[in-house]
């Protein structure tokens, strides 16, 4: 008995002696029916591989209660397998080997590669359900994503933010069911791979008119597996186009808000205008009352003179006030300008 543990799941491998009776196949001992009783629903897939010496077996793969089965030469034309893919009343799958020349490394390589074949198959075929599923939603998807790039192509002069509000959700879902179903399709990729390799191991020759195992697999396992990763590609597909349909919008959001910022720009630059306009014109009425009140303050000064008894003469006064009013005005002046160039 031996007892492996895989990334998914684990395999029990029985070695048996064979029964006189070509009917008779190898069944499991009857502690592991026990044992294995409350794991019924969660078994993969059981086989037997009955292995028979060329000059030992019955002669005819019906003896062995195939029926109509599928069988190859394999190993360099060393051995014949067989199998008619037909579960017995155990649920269990049968594979009939004749060895002619095989020794027991070659022959343990064989059975390996066969039972590889079949637990590899039926692992990668519980991504089929989930592929049979997501197929209506992807529908349901792409009929939604079509509903929302008509809407962009004809709502153009509309506000773009409903639209990409409503392709954010479309891509959350999308991705939700991509996460939900990748490592499923990823783990069927890989199996499949395996299988592929298993079969082109055995380098498979034909047996009379029977058609060959290999083959027998692959043209009901392929198709399964094509759906799955057409399943798959449509997933990925739908995904790139909402991502470019989004970064169109964006674009489209991201022009309008440019144009709204101009615009405001604008409004922001003829008002800034305007304050300069008014400023300067606050600036030179403020330098004519400033001059205003500068004289006046001369002529007060002048009065007071007057009145304490001490006369000025106009020419005299006139003389000196007038350059020294010019010069403190200018200095204002000039001043006001070296803070407006700063």
């Amino acid at each position: 008995m031996k007892w492996e543990r895989h990334t998914e799941f684990f395999t029990l491998t029985i070695k048996q002696a064979n029964s006189d009776d070509p009917q008779t196949w190898p069944t499991p001992p009857k502690f592991l029916h026990s044992v294995l009783a409350d794991y019924a629903d969660q078994i993969i897939s059981a086989s037997t591989l009955r292995v028979e010496t060329a000059n030992r077996w019955a002669g005819s793969v019906e003896a062995y209660g195939l029926d109509k089965p599928a069988g190859s030469r394999i190993g360099g034309d060393d051995a014949t397998v067989w199998s008619d893919f037909n579960l017995d009343d155990r649920h269990i799958n049968r594979f009939l080997l004749v060895n002619d020349c095989l020794d027991n490394y070659r022959l343990g390589r064989m059975a390996r590669r066969l039972f590889d074949i079949e637990t590899y198959r039926m692992m990668a075929m519980l991504a089929l359900p989930e592929a049979k599923a997501l197929s209506s939603d992807l529908q349901y998807y792409e009929a939604e994503l079509s509903t929302l790039s008509n809407q962009h192509a004809e709502q153009h002069t509309s506000p773009a933010e409903p639209l990409l509000s409503a392709l954010t959700l479309f891509s959350a879902k999308l991705e939700r069911c991509g996460v939900q179903t990748r490592q499923r399709f990823s783990a069927t990729e890989a199996y499949s791979s395996i299988v592929f390799a298993r079969i082109s191991e055995m380098r498979e020759e034909r047996v009379g008119h029977y058609p060959q195992l290999g083959m027998f697999i692959l043209r009901r396992f392929e198709p399964a597996t094509r759906y799955c990763d057409a399943m798959n590609r449509r997933v990925e597909t739908l995904a790139t186009s909402a991502t470019r349909l989004n970064d169109l919008l964006r674009t489209r959001s991201q022009v309008e808000i440019e144009g709204q910022n101009y615009k405001i720009l604008q409004s922001l630059d003829a008002r800034a205008s305007s304050q300069l306009k008014i400023q300067k014109a606050v600036e030179g009425l403020s330098i004519i009352v400033i001059s205003y009140y500068i004289f006046s303050l001369m002529k007060l000064g002048l009065e007071s003179l007057s009145a304490l008894g001490i006369d000025i003469e106009p020419n005299v006064a006139a003389t000196v006030l007038v350059p020294l009013g010019t010069l403190i005005i200018a200095t204002l002046t000039w001043r006001v300008w070296k803070v407006k160039k700063h």
